[in-house]
């Protein structure tokens, strides 16, 4: 639904937008694309910039000995290890460069695993990430005053260490204001009227999110983070259907890791070539499943947040809501992880 939400985006329908050229024109992170290539990265678990323990000094000769690598004897060395080699001339600098990226980041995650479990550094903000990509009531031109309702929730669970997807949500919600989805919604989404006639409604839908959440301890005894696609997902149609369905925005849910600009900022690219489409060709990858599927969406985006992560690419929150309105967070933010889920909470 990436394409249709853009459409929507620059609408003025109940969601206020802050600093939106600011946002536009946010500068790249030291942290998400280092300019020194032979430098190691900076650690989360580091930030106040103690290198002091031993690992640092290995990963920096590695990566010494990786920028005197050339192209065919990197290529060779991602194949030895089983690592991707596909690539597309548009990313970042060229291939050569993303190829060096990859290939520091396996070595100083191997390194760095072997030396958390001794209590030493490790080189992740979370240990899970969360991506969530909704379908939502649409027509084909929407008028300015349309109320988008959830009729699927999808998430995606990551685990950032394994660098896998380890488990999946989906549950279609029943719409309150208009039940009667459009033929345009149908076509696009491939929703289905009766699909949505047998869901719940959107709190029992939430509250069923809180307790998958719950189950597998996020927030707990593990630090997560939420991923969207944009930032519609979250300023827009979960904040629009809180308002339809009187329950309280989900704390858990108002800060997020928007993908596009961590992408353009990691790959250096302009925001244009930050689509869902774009992003996964520009990588080497072709979308599986149905697309503007809420869960097949998500799938795909979690496979980009993967590679990201593959490349180097230390994912870390970058917006949230405040007062109805959607804020950057800026990269000197103090990192910190979605707060425990907690049921609905209605508005009365």
């Amino acid at each position: 639904m990436d394409e249709h939400k853009e459409n929507i985006h620059g609408q003025e329908d109940n969601v206020k937008t802050s600093s939106v050229k600011e946002q536009e024109k946010e500068k790249p992170s030291s942290r998400l694309c280092p300019a020194g290539e032979s430098a190691p990265q900076v650690s989360p678990s580091q930030s106040k910039g103690d290198f002091s323990h031993p690992v640092y000094k290995e990963i920096a000769l590695a990566n010494g000995h990786i920028n005197r690598m050339t192209k065919e004897e990197l290529r060779i060395k991602l194949a030895e290890l089983k690592l991707d080699t596909r690539f597309s001339l548009g990313v970042c600098r060229g291939v050569k460069d993303v190829m060096k990226k990859r290939l520091k980041s396996h070595y100083k995650k191997q390194k760095l695993m072997q030396t958390a479990a001794e209590g030493g550094p490790t080189d992740t903000y979370y240990d899970y990430i969360c991506v969530v990509d909704f379908e939502a009531t649409c027509e084909e031109d929407n008028p300015s005053d349309f109320l988008h309702e959830i009729i699927e929730f999808p998430m995606v669970l990551i685990n950032t260490h394994t660098l896998e997807i380890v488990d999946t949500f989906q549950e279609y919600v029943k719409p309150e204001l208009n039940p009667q989805l459009s033929d345009f919604c149908v076509k696009l989404t491939g929703i289905t009227q009766k699909m949505v006639e047998e869901a719940d409604p959107f709190p029992v839908v939430l509250q069923r999110v809180v307790s998958w959440l719950q189950k597998r301890e996020l927030g707990t005894k593990y630090k997560y983070a939420i991923l969207t696609d944009g930032s519609w997902d979250m300023s827009k149609f979960l904040n629009i259907q809180c308002r339809v369905s009187r329950i309280k925005y989900p704390p858990f849910a108002k800060k997020w890791i928007n993908i596009r600009k961590s992408y353009g900022n990691f790959y250096k690219v302009p925001r244009t070539q930050t689509k869902l489409s774009t992003m996964l060709e520009k990588l080497g990858l072709t979308y599986e499943g149905r697309p503007h599927s809420g869960l097949d969406d998500s799938r795909n985006i979690a496979r980009i947040a993967v590679r990201m992560l593959q490349d180097g690419c230390q994912l870390r929150v970058n917006e949230r809501m405040h007062g109805g309105q959607l804020l950057s967070v800026p990269s000197s933010a103090p990192v910190e992880g979605a707060p425990p889920p907690h049921n609905p909470r209605s508005r009365d």
